[in-house]
């Protein structure tokens, strides 16, 4: 008798292959905007592209890492969480790219003039937080990191992804909103929107959502 499709699909993502498999897709956009830029092709504006698409990037892979509790559920795949930790990363490494466009080709890696952005610019006061509150979510991303701090510590820890998702968002919103182009944020806010609604209803409470088991 045939296995059930969901089972079928379970076994291949417990494949040893799927990890860099998926390693391989996330590093697809920034290649693409890495090669873009050595041939010219994105745009008359290229250092613009390159800090609007690596922050963008950062918010998908954000919202998907977010995805994988509800679909893992959702879908009985309980082998989506062996990916959630690589989407966490990819999030990390795509804001990293973020900054270090903004630095570098915005600012020219001139640090007053950084400082002073930060200061004057509401948007980018919440992306460096945004940046700041993600940071030791990266540093403790390793195994390491989980049997030092402890299982429930370590989750406590990385609850603090909820805070980076609604930071992110709100940077994304009051960049669009400073040009009145906020359709595409949006969309953002309805998927984050549901996938916190999801968690509420299972967990039972936006406070209980923040709570460790």
């Amino acid at each position: 008798m045939p296995a059930p499709p969901l089972s079928f699909l379970n076994a291949w993502l417990v494949r040893p292959w799927m990890k860099p498999l998926l390693w391989a897709v996330c590093a697809v956009p920034a290649i693409a905007l890495l090669v873009g830029a050595m041939v010219g092709s994105l745009g008359a504006n290229p250092a613009e592209k390159l800090i609007r698409e690596t922050g963008e990037w950062a918010l998908r892979w954000l919202w998907l890492t977010l995805a994988i509790t509800p679909l893992r559920e959702l879908a009985s795949l309980p082998a989506l969480v062996r990916f959630r930790r690589t989407l966490g990363v990819t999030t990390f490494v795509y804001a990293v790219l973020h900054l270090l466009s903004y630095a570098g080709f915005d600012k020219g890696w001139a640090l007053d003039d950084i400082v002073r952005d930060v200061f004057k610019r509401n948007f980018i006061l919440v992306g460096m937080l945004a940046f700041v509150v993600m940071l030791p979510l990266a540093l403790t991303s390793f195994n390491a990191a989980v049997r030092a701090l402890g299982g429930r510590r370590w989750q406590w820890l990385h609850r603090l992804t909820y805070v980076v998702a609604m930071l992110g968002l709100l940077h994304f919103y009051l960049k669009k909103a400073a040009k009145n182009d906020t359709d595409e944020v949006l969309v953002y806010a309805v998927i984050l929107a549901v996938l916190f609604g999801w968690r509420v209803m299972r967990r039972g409470g936006i406070l209980a959502m923040w709570r460790v088991r």
